[in-house]
């Protein structure tokens, strides 16, 4: 049994075939460059990789690609194994705080909802359309970043914005990367076994968020009605004051696209240091870049302010984990990050930080007053097991 999980972009689809219940990934691969001269698909099978490179002009073409792989290469789709395909989907605003069976109504919903994620849903409507086509015999499953997110107490989603205006034109506190953070928070509460826990989760990559979770439950997220807002990113900003548009238009003679590019992609650790991989960031940082600590400064100070914040709001605090692409693999910026939390009993066991895992697993002393762990996410594993249970 099995489920064919794809994640549509604006230039690519991302795809994984993947066994629910063991995590098995049966197949992988992406086609990318969609639209361009020239396009790469790479299909990955029992350990090995067929590529190949040629035009893709549409997403129907990019999947009909993979299709023809998967028949060439293996394993067979349409042998009976597959029960769903899964779509991841960023927004689903005030609609969806569970997975859902994509019919029309959905379709149009995912669509009305493309103002608030217009780099994202239009392209999963492109994924979604084309997979209903080239698989009519299975039942299509979306699965929302903002789901997880869409029941936070109205005193975390609501802005402090004129009611009428918030209200007509749907802004509020939506989250994203909630996929990863209901997986990564399931999986703590089992490895510590307990479901009464009052956690934060670090998802920290190139986009990175921070949520509250207390019993199992999503009480607070970093990411506002965008992924613009929060901690700081690759090429985003986090957190800035909104007057900063308005003085930037004013003095600078900057539109509303300029500023949106600045603000989301020519900003975090790009803009303050050049490089958005923090292993660049390190290198630098290593050949005496003052920029470079400064950036990594103010990356760990804008983590520090979340976590005393939802410390604070949780009235307590058991378990801080790290996950994603900076979270799973740079023990620096644990280490630092904990070292700033050491005055509240906070320890990290150095040895076990500096282990390279794939596994979960706990990386503070026995006596640290807060677990800190590291879990790897996996969203591609909760969408098929979501889209499995939504099924059944």
């Amino acid at each position: 049994m099995s489920v064919f999980v794809i994640n549509s972009g604006s230039s690519s689809i991302k795809y994984q075939l993947i066994d629910p219940e063991d995590g098995e990934v049966i197949a992988s691969g992406i086609a990318e460059r969609i639209g361009q001269p020239m396009g790469h698909v790479k299909h990955t099978y029992r350990g090995s990789s067929t590529e190949l490179d040629e035009p893709i002009e549409d997403h129907g073409v990019g999947l009909t690609r993979i299709i023809d792989l998967f028949d060439k290469v293996g394993p067979d789709l349409f042998d009976g194994s597959v029960k769903a395909v899964g779509h991841r989907v960023v927004q689903g605003g005030k609609f969806f705080n569970r997975a859902a069976v994509i019919d029309d109504d959905v379709l149009h919903k995912i669509e009305e909802l493309a103002p608030l994620a217009p780099l994202h849903n239009p392209a999963h409507l492109k994924g979604i359309r084309v997979a209903k086509k080239l698989f009519p015999q299975l039942p299509q499953v979306a699965v929302f970043d903002t789901a997880f997110f869409q029941d936070l107490p109205s005193e975390s989603a609501t802005y402090a914005l004129n009611r009428e205006v918030a209200e007509k034109y749907q802004i509020r506190r939506y989250g994203a990367h909630g996929t990863s953070h209901q997986y990564v928070s399931g999986i703590v509460a089992h490895m510590l076994g307990r479901d009464d826990l009052k956690q934060i989760v670090l998802h920290i990559g190139n986009g990175a968020s921070a949520s509250a979770v207390v019993n199992g439950k999503a009480v607070d997220t970093s990411m506002g009605l965008t992924p613009l807002a929060g901690l700081v990113m690759g090429g985003r900003t986090g957190d800035i004051d909104p007057a900063v548009v308005f003085h930037l238009q004013r003095v600078a003679g900057m539109s509303v696209d300029d500023i949106d590019r600045l603000f989301n992609f020519e900003s975090g650790m790009l803009g303050l240091t050049g490089e958005s991989d923090m292993r660049s960031v390190r290198d630098l940082i290593n050949a005496g870049d003052e920029h470079a600590r400064e950036a990594i400064d103010v990356y760990e100070h804008r983590i520090i302010h979340y976590i005393g914040a939802y410390w604070a709001q949780m009235g307590g605090l058991d378990a801080i984990t790290f996950t994603a692409g900076v979270g799973e693999n740079d023990a620096d910026v644990r280490a630092e990050v904990v070292e700033r939390l050491s005055p509240f009993g906070i320890a990290l066991d150095e040895a076990k930080n500096q282990e390279r895992s794939s596994t979960p697993r706990v990386i503070s002393t026995p006596d640290s007053t807060v677990t800190v762990l590291v879990v790897p996410t996996n969203e591609e594993l909760a969408i098929a097991r979501q889209a499995m249970e939504l099924l059944s």
